[in-house]
């Protein structure tokens, strides 16, 4: 981060402070940590220092209480601070998440960030693009998965934050772990991997049969193409980040496949993987934001199917950050 787009950052925290009424934010390695500049230092506990920023300072230490002002009443924590964490702060102030402050400044990202959401997705999405062309015939999902992790390692990914493999009656169950059942053909197959890249992160998953798909398998895997298709329509500025769920809703209700529907079509992503704006949310879309959307549907003990895709918001409409999710491939091997 250059230093004028780091102390245009700070003003805007600070300002925010002022309005929630917070002396100080103790923030520990996070995605808000990240925001503000924080880097990580094997020197001090837990191979991390602390953040902490007040009206006059910004610096990181191993001891936040050392620089937490005197008579502060309240000061905002981070989000993801360990139990641990907040009983050793030893601050006498009534504690607050940071997120109140942190959140709505991480909504809209800077073009550099969005330039860097979008190598994440290229790459990940790079990396499903190589899993067409591995030996899936007779391999478990677990070894599917390790070899699908080291690639994404390979392709220079400083975390991987969740990889899924899952095949046949597994592609039907949103939690699944890749397990022992061995891949066979006539298999459905969902792979999906999340991480990060240069501090960044982006998730893309991807639908495939092995050998020839499975009976209505297709079919069922057309409706979520067209809902994802239907939430980009829907994704317009200032269009409420609702609409696009509700667009996914009809076109799954529609086709006779409601019931079966995912519960979650999509979520921010950027420093975290988890963040603003959720697509189940009123907020108003705008330029800058950036979501993954992630139409499914799952019918139980059959198959399943999900996409998902890094889209951005602009003056101009939806733009997908990768290459979109493709017809349905079958795997020759």
């Amino acid at each position: 981060m250059t230093p004028g787009r780091a102390e245009a950052r700070l003003r805007a925290v600070r300002a925010a402070m002022d309005e929630e009424g917070l002396d100080a934010l103790v923030l520990r390695p996070s995605p808000d940590f990240r925001f503000l500049g924080g880097e990580e230092s094997r020197g001090t506990p837990d191979g991390a220092a602390f953040l902490v920023v007040t009206r006059d300072t910004i610096a990181a230490t191993a001891d936040p209480a050392v620089l937490v002002p005197e008579g502060a009443r309240r000061v905002g924590v981070d989000a993801e601070m360990r139990v641990r964490e907040l009983f050793g702060l030893a601050i006498e102030a009534e504690l607050v998440p940071a997120s109140a402050v942190l959140a709505p400044l991480r909504l809209r990202k800077e073009p550099h960030e969005i330039a860097a959401i979008g190598r994440a997705a290229l790459r990940a999405e790079e990396v499903l693009r190589q899993a067409r062309e591995l030996a899936w015939f007779g391999a478990t999902e677990r070894a599917m998965a390790a070899t699908l992790r080291m690639l994404a390692l390979e392709s220079g990914c400083e975390e991987v934050l969740s990889l899924r493999v899952a095949a046949g009656e597994h592609t039907a169950r949103p939690a699944h772990l890749p397990g022992a059942r061995v891949i066979n053909p006539g298999d459905a197959l969902l792979v999906s991997l999340c991480g990060r890249w240069d501090g960044y992160c982006a998730e893309v998953a991807r639908v495939f049969a092995v050998a020839e798909p499975p009976e209505d398998f297709e079919a069922m895997y057309s409706v979520v193409l067209a809902a994802h298709g239907a939430a980009l329509a829907a994704a317009r500025p200032p269009a409420p980040a609702a609409d696009v769920a509700r667009a996914v809703g009809e076109v799954i209700d529609g086709s006779g496949y409601g019931r079966f529907a995912a519960a979650r079509t999509g979520r921010g992503v950027g420093l975290g993987p988890d963040e603003g704006p959720r697509l189940s949310e009123g907020t108003p879309l705008a330029p800058g934001m950036t979501f993954c959307l992630e139409p499914a549907i799952y019918v139980p003990e059959l198959f399943g199917a999900r996409v998902a895709d890094v889209v951005a918001c602009t003056d101009t409409g939806p733009v997908v950050l990768t290459s979109g999710p493709p017809a349905l491939h079958v795997l020759e091997r």
